[in-house]
């Protein structure tokens, strides 16, 4: 422990030192065109509504790993940044404080934080978990409320990726598939996970007609997975067809090139053969979703 003059010059030089370390990681982000450093932190209301909330619980007081605190409660904040670096010089009162207290040894209270999936976001108690860090430490006591969503976030999730997180959802709220099927669908534009709706929801349609009665979301979902969508991608990769990506994305640049170029729902040799032959030759007209597809498939 320290007096509190040394724990108070200290704790100056702390903060000066993370205010540094922050303008420097700004300089080199950019440099890298990578801002992703000092981006600010998830809004906590913005990453469930993307996700879709489903319940809660109160876990207590629990230790939990810093790295995994990424967001926030009060999106109005702004103190720190991301990687809780302080984001301004008019924070310094209030961080070297705490600063200094932990210095001397003096034992905080817990932070109040939601968790979703592996991630935390903190309600109260930005300073005390920028100090935290700046210490290098790796956990810290928090007050921990668990929410649940339909679909689960990893460390890796940014800002920018809530919009498609959000059509995600709402593209697994319209095709409920089995969790093991689930993982199999994966897009990387938002707007193509409603085209692929719209795919599921018209064959569910024909699907239907055919036999007879109306099927629910999850014999549709089930369904289209098992007697469209699996033997159509087995199918691509045998004829090398669909371009790169996912397998959900060379399904549906097909599919919908299909239906754009052959106004045909089917699935035939010869269906293929004649899509094999549209990627060797130039597409007349202004359609540019067409030439998009077509760019993306050689």
């Amino acid at each position: 422990m320290e007096d509190d003059r040394l724990s108070q010059i200290a704790a100056e030089s702390d903060f000066d030192r993370e205010r540094r370390r922050r303008a420097l990681s700004l300089i080199v982000a950019r440099l890298r065109a990578e801002p992703d450093d000092v981006s600010p932190m998830l809004p906590f209301e913005e990453v469930v509504a993307a996700l879709g909330r489903t319940g809660e619980t109160d876990l207590g007081i629990q230790e939990i790993p810093l790295d995994s605190i990424v967001g926030t409660v009060d999106r109005t904040a702004g103190t720190v940044d991301r990687s809780f670096r302080p984001a301004h010089s008019g924070v310094r009162g209030r961080w070297e404080s705490i600063a200094a207290a932990r210095r001397r040894g003096i034992d905080l209270p817990p932070i109040d934080v939601f968790r979703i999936g592996d991630l935390h976001f903190v309600q109260d108690g930005h300073h005390r978990v920028s100090v935290a860090r700046a210490r290098g430490e790796t956990q810290i006591e928090a007050r921990v409320r668990r929410v649940t969503t339909k679909l689960g976030a990893g460390r890796e999730l940014m800002l920018r990726d809530l919009p498609l997180k959000r059509h995600e959802r709402m593209f697994h709220e319209r095709v409920p598939l089995p969790p093991i099927a689930r993982m199999r669908i994966e897009l990387s534009d938002e707007w193509r996970y409603a085209q692929l709706s719209m795919i599921v929801e018209a064959w569910g349609f024909r699907a239907s007609h055919c036999r007879g009665h109306l099927l629910s979301r999850e014999q549709l979902a089930v369904a289209w997975f098992t007697e469209e969508y699996e033997p159509v991608c087995r199918t691509l990769a045998e004829v090398e067809l669909g371009g790169e990506g996912t397998e959900t994305e060379r399904y549906l640049r097909v599919a919908m090139l299909r239906f754009l170029l052959l106004h045909t729902h089917e699935w035939t040799s010869e269906i293929i053969e004649r899509l094999q032959g549209e990627m060797r030759a130039p597409v007349a007209g202004d359609d540019t979703m067409v030439h998009q597809f077509l760019k993306e498939m050689k």
